[in-house]
Order: structure tokens, then sequence, then C-alpha cells
């Protein structure tokens, strides 16, 4: 005689999927390892991603064209100071020219000058430039003109600047003086200075017309 199949099924129903040790085993092995290796394998994306290998880096910078000292230099100038405060000496000796020509002209203006400069000591270039005067040169370059960005505002004073230009305009053929700062003006004599002082003072009130005819009275 057979087994009833409605208490095979239900007891089927009964005991779930796992049916032996092996299985159970299995079951215990999987719901411990299996997590663990996704987290393992989330926390190595995560890191992968953050921080990319050198050779990564490095193609995708040579597919664009951007080298490792211009994206240093890129982000130095991104995080610079906007502003700051210089102090300079005023008593300081100035600047020569030349010297200025070495640090900021020497790379444009230099022999052979470059992006249309007219290069040092060349009079054919630099003669109608110096038909234009000084003031107008030293414009030129403390504001930029053209190509060339503005000198103004540097290491150098104007007047150093200045300075620079007229070394330069002289070895191409002018004649202009050199700018020097101007001298400080002396105090004025004494005298002159007491003068006003009492050019300035207010002169005795004169008697009152009531007051003197009662002295004349009193007489």
């Amino acid at each position: 005689m057979s087994a009833d199949p409605h208490s095979q099924a239900t007891e089927d129903a009964h005991t779930g999927p796992i049916k032996n040790p092996k299985q159970l085993l299995l079951a215990v092995f999987l719901s411990f390892i299996a997590p663990i290796l996704i987290i393992v394998g989330l926390v190595s994306y995560v890191v992968s991603g953050t921080h990319p290998s050198g050779t990564a880096e490095g193609e995708s910078m040579a597919l664009y064209g951007v080298s490792k000292d211009n994206r240093d230099r890129d982000m130095a100038d991104r995080l610079k100071r906007v502003g700051g405060i210089e102090i300079r000496d005023a008593n300081r000796e100035l600047a020569a020219g030349e010297t200025v020509f070495k640090a900021q002209c020497v790379a444009c203006h230099g022999a052979p000058g470059i992006a249309g400069a007219p290069h040092f000591s060349d009079a054919a270039a630099w003669g109608p430039r110096i038909g234009q005067g000084y003031a107008t040169l030293l414009d030129h370059a403390l504001h930029g003109k053209g190509v060339m960005p503005a000198q103004g505002g540097g290491d150098y004073e104007d007047i150093e600047v200045g300075r620079a230009v007229v070394y330069m305009a002289n070895a191409g053929g002018a004649a202009f003086p050199i700018p020097d700062r101007p001298a400080a003006d002396g105090a004025a004599p004494a005298a002159d200075a007491g003068a006003p002082a009492a050019a300035t003072m207010p002169a005795a009130p004169a008697p009152a017309p009531a007051a003197a005819a009662a002295a004349a009275a009193v007489k």
C-alpha cells in the first residue's frame, strides 16, 4: 500500500530546499563569502577611481597634449594669491637700465628680436619708434602694446622701466636723458616761514567812542 500523496507533498513543503548536510554547508558558505567578495570589489573600484594609475594618467595627459609641467604651472597659477602687499624702500638706489633690460626685456628685444620687437642696437628698427618720443615709448612699455605685455607693476618701478627704455632707445640712436627720481624740495627759509604768521596776526581793536568820551570827562 503506497503512502498518501497529499501527506508527502505537505512534508516536502515544510522541509524547504535544503535536504542534506552538504546543501546546508554550501548555503552557509555562500551567505558569508559572497557579501565579503562584493564589499572587496566595491572598495577596489572606489579606490581605483579616485587614484588613477600613473600609466593611465600619463596616457590621458598625452591624449590632450598636456605635459606634467604645464599642468603643475596651471595649478600654481590658479592657487596663487589674487593680491598682495609689497613694501619697497623708496630711498633705495634705482636699478640701471641695462639691469632691467637683462631681467625683463632681453627675451623679446635681444638679438634677434622676436614677435616683431625691435632688437637691441638695431637703428633701422628703432628709428621710427624713437621719433614717437620717450613718453610714448614709456607708455607702451608700462601698459603694453600689441603682443608686448605690460611691464609696469612688476619687480621694478616705473622709472626703472623707463631707464630700460632709454637704454634700448639710446643703443638704437636716440639721445634720451636717463630718468631719475625728482629731487626733494628743501625747507623754506626761517624768515620767510615766519613772515606769513606775522602778517596774519589780528590788529589791536580801536577803543570804542563811548570809552574815549568817558576818559575825556574824567580828565
